[in-house]
C-alpha cells in the first residue's frame, strides 16, 4: 500500500517534470554524470548548468528550432541543434574529453611557454577588467551545507538535530536555500541586487543568506578576499608566488585556441591557489578555471579545502568572455564535526547597455521584492535554472513536511523539556530555561565562573540573572529584564544591579536601557584590566592591578541609527561615588620584597588614602559614530549594515559632569577618534586608531573623570591591539587636560614569513606595531612592537606573541607580551 508521503513524493516528481520544458542529462562516454556543465542557447537568452547528478533543465516554453551549446572544462564544447515539436522535450548528451596537445605551440628552450602566456595575460589584466563597464543580469544561487557524523554535544552542550537536518547517523543537510534575483553593476564599485524569490528548506518564512555581491570573485583582481587576501594566478606579482606548466591547447567551437595551464604554488603555505586556469589565445582572457585553496592558506583552519570553478562564454557584442556560472565547493572539520557544501551561481540574460540613471545605485545594495519568500512550488518549477538533485528534493520534502510539526507548541514544549532539564553540570556552568513557543528565555549564571579575587573585596562572586522576551522570529524586537548580585567576602558587602532593555525594531535599531543599583567599578571605565588576569596576578604574584570604587547609580541610555551611517548613543545618569580601601592582603604565594599597593593609584604606598572625595554627580554622554559611505542590505526583517574599509569610521563624543556636590567636580570633555583597517592586498592589512580630546575646565575634577588610557602591566595581551598600550602603567599618564594618542599596526598576513623556508610551514603572521601618547605638561610616551600571530596547534590558533619596547622620559623598557585570544570565554 502506498503511503501518503510516497504519493506526495510521486506527485512532486511528476509535477517537477511537467514544468521543466526541456530537460536532459549530461554524461561522459562511461555514462558518468557530469555536474555543472554549462548549457545555453546560441543567442544566450536561455542558460543553465547541470546539477550534481548531471541533470539539467532549460525553461524554454516556445516550440521551434534551437541550437544548444554544452560547455564544460576538460571536455569538448558541443553544439546540438534540436527541433521541439512537443513539450516536455528531453535531450540527453554525452561529452567527449578534450584532447590537448602541444603540436601547435612554438617552444623556446629559453622560456617556459606557460610563462609567456601568463605574462601576456597579466599585461592585459587591467584592460580586460575594464572592458565590462556596466551590466544588468539575472542571477540564481543555491547554497548547501552538509554535516557528517556530528557529535550529540559540543563542550557539554546538546546541539540537537540542527533543525531536522541530521538523520539517525547524525549526518545530513543542515542548510539549503535558493535565490532568484536581478543584479546591476557599474565599475568600479557600484552594485545593486533585488531578490525576487527566496527559499529556505524547512522555513517558509526564511530569507536566504545567498547574495550575488558576496559571491562575486574576480580573478582579474590581484587578490581574492577569503578571510585573507589570496593572490590570483594572474596578479601583477603572480610570478613571485606561482610556477606554471602548459598542459596543452585545444580549440573551442568557434575555433579560438584555449591554453590549459597548470598553476602550482612556489610555497604552499602562502596565500595561494593551485589547479587549472584556461586562457584564450590572443585576447588573453579567462576561458574557465578550477582553482583550489586551503584553510591554512586563508588562515581559517576549520576550512580544509575551497574549490572555485568558473565558466565563461564569449559575448560577440562586448568582445569579451563573460562569466556564466560559478561553483564554490568546500569541506570543513572542527570540534568533531566535519562536512562539506557548495554554493552554485548562474548568470544569464546579460545587458551591457542597461541605461542606468542617477537613482539606480544608492547605499542600499540589496533589497527584496514583496513576498519574495512566499513563492509557491509552481513558481520555482518554472523559474529554477538548475534542477534539484534527489538529495535536495528529499530535503525540501522532508523538512517542509515536518515544519508545521516543529513549530507546534507540543513539539517545542517537548524539546524544551529535554533541554531545560537540570543536571549537576549546571552548578558549574549555569542554568538556562526556554519556552520556545512563547519565545522566552531565562538564564542564571554559575557562581563558580563568576568568582574572582581582588584586594578590595577579597574573594567575591557574581550571579547574573536574565529574562528575555523576543517579539518576532528574527530577534529584531525584544525586551529583557536582567540583574546581578555580587557579594564580597572580605569587605562583607552585598551589591546588586538591575536592568530593563527594549529593542524596538531591527531597521534603525533603537534600544532603550534603564539600569541602576550599586556596584564596584574600575576607575578606568573602559576596564582595561581583566578580572581573570587580576585574579592570577594577585594570588600568584601579589600584583593587585585592579583599582575600584563604589558606584550607586541610576542611568537611562538610548541608542539609534538616525540615518544611514550615523548612529547616536546617549545616556544620562545620577551617580553616588565612594572610594574604597584594601580589605585583604591574601596571596597564595608570598614573594620577598613585593607587597600589594593601595587602592589609590595616585598614592600606591598610602593605604589609607583615596584618589577622590566621595561625591554625587550627574553625567551626560553623547557619542556619534559615523561610517562614511556605508552600504547596507534591506531584508524584510531588518537593515544590515556592511562594514567597509574604503573609508574610516569617525567617533565624536561629548561628556558632561554637572550638579556635583563637590566644588569643581563639574566638567566638560570633547573627544574624537578615527579608526580604519586598510587592505594592502597580498601585503596584509594596515590598521590605525587616532584619538584626541580636551577638557574645558581642567584642574580640580575628580580623578574618576580624568581621561585614562588603556595600559597594561600584566605582560598578557587580551583585546584590541590598536586601542591599547602594551607597557604603559594603567594610570601613569591619566589627565584632565588635552591629549592625543595614536596606534598603528601592520599585519603582513604571511607576506614575509610565508617566504622564509621552514618557517613558512608554520603559517604564522608577522605584525609590526607603534603606539604614541602625548599629554599636556608631560613628555610623550612611545612604544614599538614586533609580533607573531596565528600561533597555536592544528586548527586552534588562539595565541599571539609580541616583543615590545617603550620609551618615556629617557627610560626604556622591553618585554614579551603573550596574547590570549580565548580569554574572553572565561570572563
Amino acid at each position: 500500500m502506498i503511503s501518503k508521503i510516497q504519493l506526495f513524493i510521486l506527485f512532486f516528481l511528476v509535477f517537477n517534470w511537467s514544468f521543466s520544458q526541456l530537460t536532459g542529462k549530461v554524461t561522459n562516454f562511461d555514462d558518468e554524470p557530469l555536474p555543472y556543465v554549462n548549457i545555453y542557447t546560441e543567442d544566450g537568452k536561455f542558460g543553465t548548468t547541470t546539477n550534481e547528478d548531471g541533470d539539467y533543465s532549460l525553461k524554454i516554453s516556445e516550440k521551434g528550432e534551437y541550437e544548444l551549446i554544452y560547455q564544460f572544462l576538460g571536455f569538448e564544447t558541443l553544439r546540438k541543434k534540436i527541433n521541439i515539436a512537443i513539450f516536455p522535450f528531453r535531450q540527453d548528451i554525452k561529452l567527449t574529453e578534450t584532447t590537448t596537445n602541444l603540436d601547435e605551440v612554438t617552444i623556446n628552450s629559453n622560456e617556459n611557454p606557460a610563462d609567456k602566456i601568463i605574462r601576456k595575460t597579466i599585461d592585459q589584466r587591467k584592460q580586460n577588467l575594464a572592458k565590462i563597464k556596466q551590466y544588468s543580469a539575472d542571477y540564481y544561487s543555491r547554497g548547501l551545507w552538509r554535516i557528517k557524523n556530528a557529535p550529540e554535544k559540543i563542550l557539554g552542550q546538546d546541539i540537537g538535530d540542527l533543525g531536522g537536518g541530521l538523520d539517525s547517523t547524525r549526518s545530513g543537510i543542515v542548510y539549503l536555500s535558493e535565490t532568484i534575483s536581478t543584479i546591476n553593476y557599474r565599475a568600479p564599485n557600484d552594485f545593486r541586487e533585488k531578490i525576487l524569490a527566496s527559499k529556505v528548506s524547512g522555513n517558509d518564512n526564511g530569507f536566504s543568506l545567498n547574495s550575488a555581491r558576496e559571491s562575486e570573485f574576480s580573478f582579474y583582481e590581484n587578490t581574492i578576499d577569503l578571510n585573507a587576501k589570496v593572490v590570483s594566478p594572474i596578479a601583477d606579482y603572480a610570478f613571485n608566488y606561482y610556477t606554471y606548466k602548459l598542459e596543452g591547447v585545444f580549440y573551442d567551437e568557434a575555433g579560438q585556441m584555449i591554453n590549459k595551464i597548470r598553476v602550482t604554488p612556489k610555497r604552499p603555505q602562502d596565500r595561494v591557489f593551485y589547479g587549472l586556469i584556461y586562457i584564450v589565445e590572443d585576447s588573453w582572457q579567462i576561458y574557465g578555471l578550477s582553482l583550489n585553496t586551503t584553510g591554512k592558506a586563508i588562515q581559517f583552519e576549520p576550512i580544509e579545502t575551497l574549490t572555485f570553478t568558473q565558466n565563461f562564454k564569449y559575448s560577440e557584442e562586448n568582445n569579451f568572455w563573460i562569466k556564466i556560472s560559478q561553483t564554490v565547493d568546500f569541506s570543513f572539520a572542527m570540534f568533531g564535526i566535519s562536512g562539506d557544501g557548495r554554493f552554485t551561481a548562474v548568470y544569464s540574460n546579460y545587458n551591457f547597455d542597461p541605461g542606468f540613471d542617477k537613482k539606480t545605485f544608492t547605499r542600499e545594495v540589496l533589497t527584496f521584492a514583496d513576498a519574495a519568500n512566499k513563492k509557491d512550488s509552481l513558481y520555482w518549477k518554472t523559474i529554477r535554472p538548475v534542477p534539484l538533485t534527489t538529495e535536495e528534493l528529499s530535503d525540501y520534502i522532508r523538512k517542509d513536511s515536518i515544519q508545521e510539526l516543529r513549530n507546534s507548541k507540543t513539539y517545542l514544549d517537548s524539546v524544551d523539556r529535554v533541554q531545560n532539564e537540570f543536571n549537576i553540570s549546571n552548578l558549574a556552568f549555569g542554568y538556562s530555561f526556554s519556552n520556545s513557543y512563547k519565545k522566552q528565555t531565562f538564564s542564571i549564571s554559575s557562581p563558580l565562573f563568576g568568582s574572582h579575587f581582588n584586594s578590595v573585596q577579597g574573594w567575591n562572586t557574581t550571579v547574573n540573572i536574565d529574562f528575555r522576551q523576543n517579539q518576532d522570529e528574527n530577534f529584531g524586537k525584544f525586551w529583557r529584564i536582567a540583574g546581578s548580585v555580587n557579594y564580597g567576602f572580605s569587605d562583607d558587602k552585598l551589591r546588586f544591579t538591575g536592568l530593563f532593555q527594549k529593542k524596538f525594531n531591527n531597521f534603525s535599531k533603537p534600544v532603550l536601557t534603564i539600569l541602576g543599583g550599586v556596584k564596584t567599578e574600575q576607575i578606568n571605565p573602559t576596564e582595561p584590566i581583566s578580572e581573570r588576569i587580576n585574579d592570577i596576578t594577585s594570588l600568584f604574584f601579589q600584583r593587585n592591578y585592579l583599582k575600584l570604587y563604589d558606584k550607586k547609580f541610576v542611568e537611562i541610555r538610548f541608542q539609534q541609527e538616525l540615518f544611514n551611517g550615523f548612529q547616536l548613543t546617549s545616556d544620562i545618569s545620577f551617580q553616588d561615588r565612594s572610594s574604597l580601601l584594601n580589605t585583604t592582603n591574601q596571596s597564595w604565594i608570598n614573594r620577598d620584597g613585593i607587597d600589594y599597593t593601595s587602592n589609590n593609584p595616585l598614592e600606591p604606598a598610602n593605604f589609607g588614602s583615596a584618589p577622590f572625595e566621595d561625591h554625587q554627580i550627574f553625567k551626560l554622554n553623547l557619542i556619534a559614530k559615523i561610517d562614511f559611505a556605508q552600504n547596507y542590505m534591506s531584508y524584510p526583517t531588518g537593515k544590515f549594515n556592511m562594514s567597509s574599509n574604503r573609508f574610516p569610521t569617525l567617533y565624536l563624543a561629548y561628556e558632561k559632569g554637572f550638579g556635583a556636590d563637590v566644588k569643581n567636580y563639574n566638567f566638560d570633555q570633547f573627544r574624537a577618534a578615527i579608526v580604519q583597517d586598510v587592505s594592502l592586498g597580498n601585503k596584509g592589512t594596515f590598521s590605525y586608531n587616532l584619538k584626541a580630546g580636551t577638557f574645558l575646565n581642567p584642574g580640580n575634577i575628580a580623578f574618576l573623570d580624568f581621561q585614562h588610557f588603556n595600559g597594561n602591566q600584566t605582560r598578557i595581551g587580551n583585546g584590541n591591539y590598536i586601542n591599547k598600550f602594551n607597557l604603559l602603567p594603567y594610570y601613569a599618564l591619566s589627565t584632565d587636560k588635552s591629549y592625543f594618542e595614536s596606534h598603528f599596526e601592520q599585519d603582513f598576513k604571511g607576506w614575509i614569513l610565508g617566504k622564509v623556508p621552514g618557517i613558512n610551514q608554520l603559517n604564522y603572521n608577522l605584525i609590526l606595531g607603534a603606539h604614541f601618547l602625548s599629554t599636556e605638561n608631560n613628555k610623550p610616551y612611545s612604544e614599538y612592537s614586533v609580533g607573531i600571530d596565528n600561533l597555536g596547534f592544528g586548527k586552534y590558533r588562539l595565541l599571539r606573541l609580541d616583543y615590545v619596547f617603550s620609551n618615556f622620559e629617557g627610560n626604556r623598557q622591553g618585554a614579551f607580551i603573550f596574547g590570549l585570544k580565548f580569554l574572553g570565554i572565561f570572563e
